[in-house]
């Protein structure tokens, strides 16, 4: 982002998954979940992988990762 661009404040945030928690990279509402496509507001966000660098709805979302990939 330059000096002249306006950080956004509504959208979708890019974030940093860590373990246990998360590092807002560029601000936003929402990120979307890797495997359904939904949004997810931040303040609900409970599923993330720190390996895939990926938000999860539900943990019905992150399981069905972890099926597809072996890991999560």
């Amino acid at each position: 982002m330059n000096r002249m661009e306006k950080p956004r404040r509504d959208g979708q945030a890019v974030l940093r998954y860590q373990d246990g928690d998360f590092q807002v990279m560029s601000p936003g509402t929402f990120v979307v979940c890797a495997v359904t496509g939904r949004e997810i507001p931040l303040a609900a966000l409970k599923y993330w992988s720190v390996a895939r660098q990926e938000a999860y709805a539900d943990a019905s979302a992150a399981a069905q990762r972890f099926a597809e990939t072996g890991s999560i």
